[in-house]
């Protein structure tokens, strides 16, 4: 079972978005037992909260289901749980390094580091772009994908 864990800041924009992606893109290729896939928050002023409508508007504008899903906070224990961890943008990176209480085993990723970059993926929460956002998400998600061999 590979376990992942998708991070952003409040859990209703990006990583929410990315979870129900990457289960979409498993399922899609048949190995969705392999995984196990959440999202988290560095923040906690969404804890409860559902994704946002643009995240919601855009998976449906997409054809992809949504992870049913209400924000909660990284946890230190997620790091031991999780194998990979993976951050929006570098502000999630160094808040999410804190919350593990650092990086000694080396599983906490920016997500566009799998598409070959290291730009942040941009919180659409301030952007309203949540096209972009999408893109950036699915690239990330194919490379993870790529990089693991499926």
């Amino acid at each position: 079972m590979i376990t992942v864990l998708l991070v952003c800041h409040g859990n209703i924009c990006r990583s929410t978005m990315a979870q129900s992606l990457l289960a979409h893109m498993v399922r899609e290729r048949g190995i969705e037992d392999l995984f196990e896939i959440d999202s988290a928050a560095t923040s906690t002023e969404e804890i409860g909260n559902p994704p946002h409508y643009g995240t919601v508007r855009k998976l449906k504008e997409e054809g992809i289901p949504l992870v049913p899903h209400r924000a909660r906070r990284m946890l230190q224990r997620d790091y031991d749980y999780y194998d990979y961890l993976i951050g929006m943008d570098s502000a999630n990176i160094r808040n999410m390094t804190r919350i593990a209480e650092g990086d000694p085993k080396g599983k906490i990723y920016r997500m566009l580091e799998f598409a070959g970059s290291q730009a942040d993926v941009a919180d659409p929460w301030y952007t309203g772009d949540f096209e972009a956002t999408y893109r950036d998400v699915l690239a990330g998600c194919e490379g993870f994908l790529e990089r693991l061999g499926y």
